[in-house]
């Protein structure tokens, strides 16, 4: 895809994104002309992908970053704005899904983990972004497909998912007028992260059969959809979700 300019002189923060839908959202940006801030976890998976990304000409800022801890949060958002200056775009990505416990049998830490990490760490990146972002910014959060329907394996996370539909409305009032704030809800798409969909043929091939296009996703499709409402092409959509899915049932 040719280098197009709808984020040209933006900087964009995308957490989690030094691989599947993360990473596939910060080199959509950065080829549409965002520079981009990438972080995860671990050094040495921010360092690879920062060099892939800067091999296809992206402009790339690299910071390790779990987004449950506070120091590194912060550490985040100030390095960002001392070696640009602003924050345009931030896309909230990074989730857990550490347990296929059924919600009443799911550990206590368990559930302050996925609490902490795919709703309050959001919240608090938000708040650390906040003073840097001004009118024109816009805000996207990844929620996910299992936010409408939780299905057994993944209920609770589904269930946090969910919180992220009502985060987008609330913060999309609070943050109004000046910022957008909306979401993409990614049906399945095979990434580690969903590292099920590549090894079980049958539970892809049931997947696969609940969509009306008859196939998964790709990480593609969701930036795609990431950079659609990130971008001026959306400035009149705020609070919204858009799912991602193929057609698989999400809500009339």
């Amino acid at each position: 895809m040719g280098k197009g300019t709808r984020f040209e002189g933006k900087v964009a923060i995308v957490t989690a994104s030094t691989q599947g839908i993360g990473f596939a959202i910060a080199q959509r940006l950065g080829l549409e002309g965002a520079s981009v801030v990438i972080s995860s976890r671990k050094q040495q998976n921010v360092d690879a992908a920062a060099e892939k990304l800067r091999a296809k000409g992206i402009e790339v800022l690299a910071v390790v970053c779990h987004v449950s801890n506070a120091q590194q949060r912060k550490s985040l958002i100030d390095n960002t704005v001392q070696k640009y200056g602003k924050i345009d775009i931030v896309v909230s990505n990074a989730a857990a899904n550490p347990s296929v416990d059924t919600i009443l049998e799911t550990k206590e830490s368990v559930l302050d983990k996925l609490w902490e990490i795919n709703v309050k760490a959001s919240i608090l990146l938000l708040k650390d972004a906040s003073p840097h972002l001004q009118k024109g910014s816009s805000v996207v959060i990844i929620s996910s497909i299992t936010g409408y329907n939780p299905p057994a394996s993944l209920a609770m996370y589904g269930v946090t998912k969910t919180a992220l539909l009502g985060l987008t409305k609330a913060l999309a009032a609070e943050m109004a007028p000046n910022i957008r704030v909306n979401c993409v809800a990614p049906g399945y798409v095979p990434t580690n992260f969903a590292s099920f969909l590549a090894t079980n043929d049958a539970m892809r091939q049931e997947l696969e059969g609940k969509t009306l296009l008859g196939r998964l996703g790709t990480t593609e499709d969701m930036a795609a959809a990431t950079a659609f409402l990130a971008s001026d092409d959306a400035a009149y959509i705020t609070g919204e979700t858009i799912v991602v899915s193929g057609g698989m049932p999400s809500r009339l």
